[in-house]
């Protein structure tokens, strides 16, 4: 396929609905609806373990467009070129821990069919014994609501039924990363 054109239907504040027009290898044009982001950005997913615990830093917070709490790992939104800089800060802010960058996943689409957006997955290890993480403080945007959930590896699966159970939702990729392997 062949994209031929591009219009933007409806423009937000942070991201807008297009409609593409592609040309099929057989000449029938096609229509494909989908969101970008008004500013070049990238998002940022955070795999935190505290250590020496081995627990997962994970978060439940409100989501807007699904009017319900999502349980999931804590991400965000990187406008700049430093993925690990921006994933400190990001996870300072949503958790109030301070961790070590140990990976930066290249750069990977989330959902291609309904976004474009570039998703980076950044694992990080965060010491318990650091001053700076035995009481840690969110720094929550206004419109944050965030609670921390610390959860060892083999208590998310029931942690993920007990979240469902409750009404609540859980972000796809906590399961496919804590549970993708079959081998």
């Amino acid at each position: 396929m062949k994209k031929i054109s591009e219009r933007i239907l409806h423009g937000g504040n942070f991201l807008s609905l297009k409609e593409s027009t592609f040309l099929t290898n057989d000449g029938k044009e096609v229509k494909w609806e989908s969101v970008t982001r008004k500013k070049n950005s990238s998002v940022i997913v955070m795999i935190g373990i505290l250590k020496p615990s081995n627990r997962y830093v994970l978060i439940r917070q409100f989501r807007p467009p699904i009017n319900n709490f999502v349980l999931g790992f804590p991400a965000g939104i990187s406008e700049g070129k430093n993925i690990s800089e921006e994933a400190l800060r990001e996870l300072k802010e949503e958790t109030g821990y301070a961790g070590r960058i140990v990976e930066v996943s290249p750069s990977f689409k989330l959902s291609p069919a309904l976004i474009d957006d570039d998703v980076h997955v950044v694992s990080l290890e965060i010491d318990e014994n650091d001053p700076r993480n035995k009481k840690p403080v969110q720094e929550l945007e206004p419109e944050e609501q965030i609670e921390v959930v610390l959860c060892e590896k083999d208590g998310i699966k029931d942690l993920i039924s007990s979240e469902v159970k409750a009404g609540r939702t859980v972000a796809s990729g906590l399961w496919y990363l804590m549970f993708g392997s079959y081998t």
